[in-house]
């Protein structure tokens, strides 16, 4: 259980610091350090916050509630274990909840501003999870129909990749796929947003947020990068092989979220950012890989071809 709660509070910004480095070597440049988001988040943690005068009470507490929200649902996850920190059959029907209470948070407080920029964001930020959530419903319906109507931590460690298996290792691959566009689309991250940048056409997350500041800033980012973690993570839990030994857990935990934030990092060199309807297009890919992977399971179930 000690292990869920360090990862969970000190692996986010680490897997953010680990993107920007990769994207800094595959430039050609040292770039900073990966600590570097740990500097930022104290810094801003340190300094005031500037309110404008159309905000009211809601734009205050929206980032707080909407890191609670998120830190809530990664209690839901394994991380390096076997178990999470909280643990019931269904409790993926409170993870998506959670989920949606961070996210309506962060559109209403946009919404409060009374900025038609940042409206505009969190309009583009609804249409995204319009297909989100329906694909991460249909993922873990496919896997509750593989193994069986349980946790959604036990969900995702019961299906290891069984390598002698192919339908398992499809599975796995499909499963990791589209939960890896939903951690680009839900971390604000390149093809979908870039952080680094402010750029109208392509702005979502970040437009939303262009208020904020001092230390709701700080929990604005520590959010983004805590939902990041929360999809490697179960990307990770896939890597685990059903009879691992507990002490063994965490190290391979851990190899599976370096490689996916180095993995993020040559994403991001190599795509460039896309345009809203292009993006609009790609967020149906988890869907259309959530129906795939239960008709995958079907065919399985029913002997194969």
């Amino acid at each position: 259980m000690l292990t869920n709660l360090i990862f969970i509070i000190f692996l986010p910004l680490i897997f953010v610091g680990l993107i920007t480095k990769t994207k800094a070597v595959w430039a050609g440049r040292k770039g900073p350090s990966i600590l570097q988001p740990y500097y930022n988040f104290f810094k801003l943690l340190r300094k005031s916050e500037i309110h404008s005068i159309s905000s009211g009470i809601v734009f205050r507490i929206a980032p707080v509630l909407a890191m609670v929200s998120v830190f809530c649902a990664a209690m839901l996850v394994p991380f390096g274990s076997k178990e999470s920190l909280v643990s019931f059959k269904g409790d993926f029907f409170l993870f998506m909840s959670l989920l949606a209470l961070s996210k309506a948070a962060t559109v209403i407080a946009a919404m409060e501003t009374g900025s038609s920029f940042e409206g505009m964001g969190a309009s583009r930020e609804i249409s995204f999870t319009a297909f989100l959530e329906p694909a991460f419903l249909l993922i873990i319906g496919s896997l509750a129909y593989s193994v069986g109507f349980d946790s959604m931590g036990s969900l995702f460690y019961m299906h290891s990749v069984n390598i002698f298996n192919e339908w398992s290792v499809i599975i796995a691959i499909l499963t990791a796929m589209g939960l890896f566009i939903m951690m680009l689309v839900e971390g604000a991250r390149v093809p979908f947003d870039d952080p680094a940048t402010h750029l109208e056409l392509t702005m979502i997350h970040e437009v939303m947020v262009l208020d904020t500041s001092g230390i709701n800033l700080a929990f604005v980012h520590y959010s983004a990068a805590l939902k990041m973690v929360i999809y490697s993570a179960l990307i990770s839990n896939f890597l685990i092989p059903g009879n691992a030994i507990s002490i063994g857990i965490p190290f391979i935990f851990i190899g599976g979220n370096l490689a996916l934030a180095i993995l993020t990092g040559l994403v991001e060199s190599i795509i460039p950012r896309y345009r809203i309807s292009r993006n609009l297009e790609l967020v149906i890919i988890p869907l259309s890989v959530a129906l795939l992977v239960l008709t995958a399971l079907i065919v399985n179930n029913l002997g194969g071809f």
